[in-house]
């Protein structure tokens, strides 16, 4: 109930009318005239007509306080009991809030990834931000926090909440927990394959004093390089060499200790994208053609390729006038090329080049042992590999896959891609080539060969027009035409000579995403995509290892001729290992460097602070030796007081209400008014009339 004043007039009518008929009563008081005071109180009376004062009455009901449970769903909470002990705390928080009408409790639970979070960082209080967006400051009552402790996102100070009620932690977990956990403190995120790389990490403990040493091991994609003893807490270098271009994964692992609450963070991972130095390439022209450019242009043009091109102008058997310092602008170098610096090529390319004398037969087994060691051969043949100068009747015939029949084809055909050819990543969806014909020109020239050893990918007719075969650790390629110039030069609408030039290049170089049998997975936000590539018509499930050791198996999906996919959603950050058939690889799901697995160790330090500002405090669920967990009871408080106990936690109730209706009773309206008017009026002439 209140009292209100709603004028008939305006303030400023109200003070003309009124001062000056109240400075003649206090002159009458001051005087002692007779009736001064009945003249106050009817002047009283009649200021108060004016003002017309109200009698209000509302109804108001209370309003619920708003009390928000956090239940933190992040990866480490799965960790020994703690899922368990939260579900149960969870249950009985609701039941106890359940017997206190006068809350609201909204219950969130948070830190598993979604659609559009990696969920890398426990962020409680993100949640609770969200759950009280719509409540007015006032109507906060605090908030109950079931967690480990390890939270990401804590404010510098209560100022940061935006409300003023307690914040409660309930802590998973018991004390004393024992974990080791390892981390690299450098890594590269990029580096020369082949050359040594320097990073540096650092093995941690807790629970166990540092200074000791623990075995850490070290692998690249999966295959172990080495191991040795770290100083726990101390930054340790390490020195790892790039095994391949494209992403590599550097992993680190520490053996476990005993009663080690979990295995997940003994591993750390890096990516590092290997970058080749500028592949070599040594390419021997046998005579100049129309081909020979081609060639040259295509590796010219290919910045990470350095091009040594040597063109034969003049057999030795040619016999003319010529000075012989004028033959060539510098001698052909064949002892340092294929004897001293062989091995410092990638590839070795014959383009139309015929056995003429021009090197001994004994260079010719050198380029057999290179090929054999891991060294790649490509054979650009043309009419004189059917001739009797052809190189097939050198030692070279040892690595070649095909050997000529003496037979050149010389007809118009369309190059074809074979049942290998459409499934082989050389050639796999190469452009032009799924019409029929293709939608390229036709060439005009195949050498024809006997049945070859490899794969034949590409045919002219019935007659095989590239073949790729492995030989020891190295690899051949053999194209049985000299014409793909004509796609150069476009005729007929060319080809694509470049891309298939430059596929057969690098597959013989050895580039990963062109192997015929690989497997490959990487982690796209929350999902695991996972790709096989193969020559075989069908493809087995892929089993997962995932972080925490679960496994599982996935079928594949063909999606295109010779590759199988999958696209796994996964609810764990971390490394995941990948099988199908003899292939495994691995693959990093979400960052490297993600503080969900920074430490998995359950504790009150980091939230207590803040708990404790806001009159909240934090307390542990289970002791050491405890089998159950306590959970402490629940009391509604007012004022700023302290809203903690040792058994008991406190939550504010608000004073905000809510109006439901209003009841208004004038006090100088009506006959009322006007009855205490008169009545003063008559009071104060009776009095003067005396």
């Amino acid at each position: 109930m209140s009292l209100d004043f709603q004028p008939l007039l305006s303030t400023t009518l109200l003070a003309i009318l009124l001062v000056p008929l109240l400075a003649l009563t206090l002159a009458g008081i001051y005087f002692r005239q007779r009736g001064s005071l009945l003249r106050l109180v009817a002047l009283a009376a009649f200021a108060m007509a004016l003002l017309n004062p109200i009698v209000v009455n509302e109804q108001r009901d209370p309003l619920k306080s708003v009390v928000a449970v956090i239940a933190d769903r992040s990866q480490s909470q799965d960790l020994g009991n703690r899922s368990a002990d939260t579900n149960t705390a969870l249950k009985e928080v609701q039941t106890e809030l359940a017997r206190l009408p006068q809350f609201e409790v909204r219950t969130v639970e948070t830190g598993r990834a979604s659609e559009n979070d990696d969920a890398t960082s426990t962020r409680l209080f993100g949640a609770l931000n969200g759950a009280l967006r719509d409540v007015p400051p006032s109507r906060v009552g605090g908030a109950i926090m079931i967690t480990d402790g390890q939270i990401h996102d804590i404010p510098a100070n209560q100022a940061g909440l935006g409300f003023n009620a307690p914040i409660h932690g309930l802590i998973t977990g018991v004390p004393n927990e024992i974990d080791r956990r390892i981390q690299f403190v450098r890594a590269p995120r990029f580096g020369l394959t082949g050359k040594p790389q320097q990073m540096t990490y650092k093995v941690t403990a807790s629970g166990e004093a540092p200074g000791g040493s623990a075995r850490v091991h070290v692998r690249v994609n999966g295959n172990e390089t080495g191991s040795e003893d770290a100083i726990i807490g101390e930054e340790m270098p390490l020195e790892v060499t790039l095994s391949r271009a494209g992403v590599n994964i550097v992993e680190i692992t520490v053996d476990p200790i005993p009663g080690e609450l979990t295995g997940v963070n003994n591993r750390a991972v890096a990516m590092v994208d290997g970058i080749r130095e500028n592949l070599r390439v040594l390419l021997i022209s046998g005579e100049p053609h129309n081909g020979e450019r081609t060639w040259r242009n295509l590796l010219k043009s290919d910045a990470s390729v350095d091009l040594v091109h040597f063109t034969i102008l003049r057999p030795p058997e040619k016999q003319d006038s010529t000075p012989l310092p004028e033959l060539a602008l510098i001698a052909f170098p064949t002892r340092e090329l294929f004897v001293d610096k062989i091995d410092q090529f990638d590839l070795i390319i014959f383009d139309r080049y015929q056995h003429r004398d021009v090197m001994s037969l004994l260079y010719y087994d050198y380029i057999n042992d290179y090929v054999q060691k891991g060294g790649a051969l490509l054979i650009a043949a043309g009419p004189e590999f059917a001739g009797q100068m052809s190189i097939a009747n050198t030692p070279l015939l040892s690595v070649l896959p095909a050997t000529p029949t003496g037979n050149i084809e010389e007809k118009a055909f369309y190059p074809r891609l074979s049942d290998q050819g459409k499934r082989h990543p050389v050639t796999r969806g190469l452009e032009g080539s799924t019409q029929e014909p293709p939608a390229w020109s036709r060439w005009f020239r195949v050498i024809d060969v006997n049945p070859p050893e490899g794969s034949v990918i590409m045919n002219a007719g019935d007659r095989p027009l590239l073949v790729l075969n492995r030989i020891g650790d190295g690899r051949v390629g053999m194209f049985l035409s000299d014409q793909g110039w004509l796609w150069a030069r476009g005729f007929e609408g060319g080809g694509p000579h470049a891309a298939l030039y430059r596929r057969i290049a690098h597959w013989l170089m050895k580039e990963p995403d062109l192997e015929e049998e690989a497997l490959t997975a990487t982690g796209n936000g929350r999902n695991l995509e996972i790709h096989r590539q193969t020559m075989q018509k069908t493809a087995e499930p892929a089993n997962i290892i995932t972080p925490s050791g679960k496994t599982r198996s996935v079928p594949l999906t063909e999606t295109e001729p010779g590759v199988f996919t999958a696209s796994v959603p996964t609810d764990e950050i971390g490394l995941y290992q990948v099988a199908n058939g003899d292939l495994t690889t691995l693959a990093h799901v979400g960052p490297v460097d993600a503080p969900e697995f920074t430490d998995n160790v359950s504790t009150q330090a980091k939230l207590d602070p803040l708990a404790r500002d806001t009159g909240g405090g934090t307390r542990r669920l289970r002791a050491a030796n405890q089998s159950d967990i306590e959970v402490p009871n629940i009391v509604a408080s007012r004022g700023t007081a302290s809203a903690s106990g040792d058994n008991w936690i406190g939550l504010r109730q608000t004073n905000e209400t809510v109006l439901k209706s209003v009841t208004r009773l004038p006090l100088f309206s009506g006959f009322l008014g006007l009855a205490a008017m008169m009545l003063v009026l008559g009071g104060m002439w009776y009095r003067e009339g005396r």
